[in-house]
């Protein structure tokens, strides 16, 4: 999907460099990729004590 965006130069050029990503479209979408990753890990870590198991169920039966 062709989008244009206005992004802070100095933020590109030190995510590029940091990715070691040949363009600056894959530093981008590898960017995105990895906000996306975190903040599915963050949402799952804040259920952690919120659920409760059932110690009987058998999941082979």
């Amino acid at each position: 999907m062709a989008t244009k965006l206005s992004l802070d130069p100095e933020l590109i050029e030190r995510a590029f460099e940091l990715s070691g990503e040949r363009t600056r479209k894959a530093a981008v979408t590898l960017a995105l990729q990895e906000f996306v990753a975190r903040r599915s890990q963050k949402r799952l870590a804040e259920l952690m004590g919120k659920l409760e198991w059932i110690t009987a169920f058998d999941y082979k039966a």
